[in-house]
C-alpha cells in the first residue's frame, strides 16, 4: 500500500474542510459527544449480521439480559434473578421492574422470549441452546422459563457475551422479523434512543438520551453494571478518510476517534489536547476468510496453498506500519498471551514461505485459473491493507485475482450470499475478530465449522466441531486446553480462515473528554465532556 500517497490525498481533503456539522451552543456542545466510528453504519440490525460497527451502535439502543465484565464473567443486566433446577434442565428468569421500551411501553417477558428465539437462529451458542430447547415461554409479564433436554452450563455466558450476534432484547413486534431479513424499526430499552430521521448512511447517525432508562446500581464494567450516560446526545460522524478525521479531531470538530491510522499517531501525539491509548489490550486477530461452498476454496489443498503464502510480517507491517510492538506472529487460531493459545499443528503458519509448495497444492486441489473474487473494504484502513498484501501474494502463486474494491457496508451485505460468483457471490473477504472473542471456542464464530449453520463462508469440519464439543464438556482448565489444541490442529489442516496476524490498535480522544476506557468495543456509558 502506498501509504504516503494515501495520506497526502487525505491531507488535501482535510485542508478543504473536515466535516459539515451543525453549529451547537457552548452548553449543547458540552452535552454532545461526537464520535468517528471504524466504518459506516450501513445497516442497523445486530441479529441479522455480525459487523462490529453495528454491534457497537446497537449497544446504545438495545439492552441485554446479562453482560460480561472484564473477567468474562456474566453479570445480571435486565434480569433481576434467575433460578436453575437441580438437574440443570430448567432455567427461570425474572426481569427487573420498571424496564421500558423507547416507545413508552413496558418490557415484557414475552418480548424477551421472541427476541431469544430470533437470536438463537443466527448465533452459534444460540444454535446450541435451540437444539436443546424443549420449551421457552413467558409465565407472566416479568418471568419466562426455558426448559432443555440436556444441561447447558454456559447459558449465562451465551446470554451475556460481547461477540456478535449479541442476545439483544427487542419488542415482540420487531423480534418477530425473519432472522434472515433486516428489521426496519429501531426501538430498544437501552440508554439512548436512535434518531432515525437524522440517519444518513455514509455521513451521520445520532442518538439522544432515553430519560426513562433505569441503570443498574453497580459500577459499569464492560457490558455489565450501570450504563449511565453522561451526555445528552451522541453523534457518529462517518469519516473514512484518516487525514480528514485526524484534522477534525485536532480542531475539536470531533471528540473521539475509534481507529486512528497508525501513521498519523505521531502527529496526534504532538497535540497537547489529544489523548492516545491502546484501544484493547486483547487486540485483534486478522482474518482472510474463504467461501467454502464453491470452487476453488471448497478444496482444503487450495486453502492450504493460500496459508503457505500468507506471510504475517507483510500483512501486519501494512496494517500497523512501523510500530512493531503492536503486532505478534500467531501460529494458531486463539488469542496470543491467553491461556488457550496453542501452536499445536501450526507449522504451516510458521515455516518459511514456499511459492513452489503453494503452486503444487493449487494444482493438486484442481485450481484451473478461474477468477478469485476478493472483496476488499477500502473505508477501513486495516482491511484495505490486508487486501493489497493478499492480492500480491495470491498472484505470486498464479491465482487469477478479481480485486473488488468496495466499502465495508457492501462487504457486509455481499458476504451473506451463498450464490456462486457469477450470481453475486464471493470467494474471499477480509475482516478481524476481537481478541476477546478468540480466547476460547465458546464465542469464536470464525472457528465454527458446522456447515450451513456456520458463519459466512460456511466451513464444514467434523474434527473442529468434535474438539469444540470436548471443550464444552471439559471438567477443568487442563481439559479445556487439550480441547483447544485439538481444535487448532484441525483448523491448521482445513483452514476455515487464515490468520493474518495478531495486532493491537489505538484510539484517540480530546483531553476534555473523560471516562474513555479500554475494551473490545467503545463503551459510551460513563464518558463525559467538559
Amino acid at each position: 500500500m502506498d501509504r504516503r500517497s494515501f495520506l497526502q490525498t487525505g491531507a488535501v481533503v482535510a485542508a478543504s474542510g473536515a466535516l459539515a456539522a451543525p453549529a451547537l451552543s457552548q452548553g449543547a456542545a458540552a452535552r454532545t459527544l461526537r464520535f468517528v466510528p471504524q466504518a459506516n453504519l450501513a445497516n442497523y440490525d445486530p441479529i441479522w449480521g455480525t459487523q462490529f460497527v453495528v454491534r457497537n451502535a446497537s449497544m446504545l439502543v438495545w439492552d441485554t439480559l446479562y453482560g460480561i465484565d472484564n473477567t468474562f464473567t456474566p453479570r445480571r443486566q435486565m434480569v433481576e434473578s434467575e433460578e436453575v433446577s437441580s438437574d440443570g434442565l430448567t432455567w427461570t428468569f425474572r426481569l427487573r421492574s420498571g424496564l421500558r421500551w423507547h416507545d413508552g411501553e413496558p418490557v415484557r417477558a414475552q418480548d424477551c422470549v421472541v427476541s431469544l428465539e430470533r437470536w438463537m437462529v443466527r448465533d452459534g451458542m444460540g444454535q446450541m441452546i435451540r437444539a436443546l430447547k424443549q420449551e421457552l415461554v413467558a409465565t407472566d409479564d416479568r418471568t419466562f422459563r426455558l426448559r432443555l433436554s440436556a444441561p447447558y452450563p454456559k447459558m449465562l455466558l451465551a446470554l451475556g457475551k460481547n461477540n456478535t450476534p449479541i442476545a439483544f432484547m427487542m419488542p415482540e413486534r420487531i423480534a418477530r422479523t425473519d432472522p434472515f431479513q433486516q428489521i426496519t424499526e429501531y426501538v430498544g430499552s437501552g440508554p439512548m434512543r436512535f434518531n432515525r430521521n437524522e440517519w444518513v448512511p455514509g455521513a451521520r447517525a445520532t442518538w439522544t438520551k432515553f430519560d426513562q432508562y433505569v441503570p443498574r446500581d453497580e459500577a459499569p464494567n464492560w457490558l455489565s453494571g450501570g450504563k449511565r450516560m453522561m451526555v445528552d446526545r451522541v453523534e457518529w460522524i462517518i469519516q473514512p478518510d484518516p487525514a480528514t478525521a485526524s484534522a477534525a479531531l485536532q480542531q475539536g470538530e470531533v471528540d473521539w476517534w475509534e481507529t486512528p491510522l497508525n501513521d498519523l499517531i505521531p502527529v496526534l501525539r504532538r497535540n497537547r489536547n489529544i489523548r492516545i491509548d491502546v484501544a484493547d489490550p486483547l487486540g485483534n486477530v486478522g482474518c482472510l476468510r474463504f467461501n467454502h461452498l464453491h470452487a476453488p476454496f471448497n478444496d482444503p489443498r487450495v486453502r492450504q496453498a493460500v496459508a503457505w503464502v500468507v506471510n504475517q510480517p507483510d500483512f501486519m507491517g501494512a496494517v500497523v506500519g512501523g510500530d512493531a510492538a503492536l503486532w505478534k506472529q500467531m501460529n494458531g487460531f486463539f488469542t496470543p498471551e491467553t491461556p488457550n493459545y496453542t501452536e499445536a499443528g501450526g507449522e504451516i503458519l510458521s515455516r518459511p514461505r514456499s511459492v513452489a509448495d503453494a503452486r503444487r497444492l493449487l494444482q493438486e486441489g484442481g485450481y484451473n485459473g478461474q477468477p478469485v473474487t476478493m472483496l476488499v473494504a477500502q473505508d477501513i484502513a486495516a482491511l484495505s491493507a490486508m487486501g493489497q498484501v493478499a492480492n500480491a501474494a495470491l498472484r505470486s502463486i498464479g491465482m487469477n485475482v478479481d480485486f473488488v474494491a468496495t466499502d465495508w457496508g457492501t462487504v457486509g451485505a455481499r458476504r451473506a450470499s451463498r450464490e456462486p460468483v457469477a450470481r453475486g457471490g464471493w470467494n474471499i473477504f477480509f475482516t478481524w475478530f476481537a481478541g476477546a472473542d478468540c480466547t476460547n471456542p465458546a464465542s469464536y464464530l470464525g472457528l465454527r465449522a458446522h456447515g450451513d449453520g456456520a458463519w459466512f463462508g460456511w466451513p464444514s469440519d467434523p474434527a473442529i466441531e468434535a474438539g469444540r464439543d470436548k471443550w464444552f464438556a471439559a471438567a477443568n482448565a487442563a481439559e479445556e486446553k487439550a480441547a483447544c489444541e485439538e481444535i487448532n490442529r484441525a483448523a491448521c489442516q482445513s483452514f476455515p480462515f487464515v490468520p493474518t496476524g495478531f495486532y493491537r490498535a489505538y484510539q484517540s480522544w480530546r483531553s476534555n473528554v473523560s471516562g474513555v476506557t479500554a475494551g473490545p468495543l467503545p463503551w459510551f456509558w460513563g464518558v463525559s465532556k467538559s
